[in-house]
């Protein structure tokens, strides 16, 4: 399990090659689903502290895209999937 923390731009510290993955803690929040759409976009779903799902979209290291207030991993990634992320 790997730690990640980010500036609300991109992931510090880390290489352009290293990619969180499920189980790791980005920002304090457990990853609990990861999807690639292109070669360098990909999707973290994490479980807030509240229980709700967030998604970060990220290209390499920076995040490009942040929803938060999914009330399931479900929801989060159906969002994902029908490009309304």
């Amino acid at each position: 399990m790997s730690v990640y923390i980010s500036d609300g731009r991109k992931l510090l510290n880390v290489e352009y090659d290293d990619i969180p993955n499920v189980n790791d803690v980005v920002d304090g929040m457990r990853v609990l689903s990861k999807d690639i759409r292109a070669e360098d976009e990909y999707a973290l779903f994490l479980l807030e502290q509240n229980g709700d799902v967030c998604c970060y979209v990220l290209n390499e290291i920076f995040i490009i895209g942040k929803v938060n207030g999914f009330e399931n991993l479900i929801d989060a990634i159906r969002a994902w999937n029908n490009n309304e992320i």
